[in-house]
């Protein structure tokens, strides 16, 4: 019984660490955000910040083929010059 409390007291302290406070973030104190983009006036902000790019995180849109299929023509598979 004492492994299984435990167990029981690993889970829920592990269960614990993942609840917190959901607030907006702010920089540390005598820190700042970074500096806005060349050409934007306003700076930008930490929902922003957080939002990944397109080039961080491409669209996936893959396909699976269930059974054999004859691909189509690919004008771009060129052989090796």
């Amino acid at each position: 019984m004492p492994r299984a409390l435990k167990l029981l007291t690993c889970l829920s302290v592990l269960a614990l660490a993942g609840c917190g406070v959901r607030t907006d973030l702010k920089p540390n104190v005598g820190h700042s955000l970074p500096v806005p983009p060349y050409g934007r006036k306003t700076p930008v902000g930490s929902a922003e910040l957080l939002i990944p790019k397109p080039q961080a995180r491409p669209a996936v849109n893959v396909e699976l083929r269930i059974k054999s299929e004859v691909r189509a023509d690919d004008p771009f598979d060129l052989p090796p010059q």
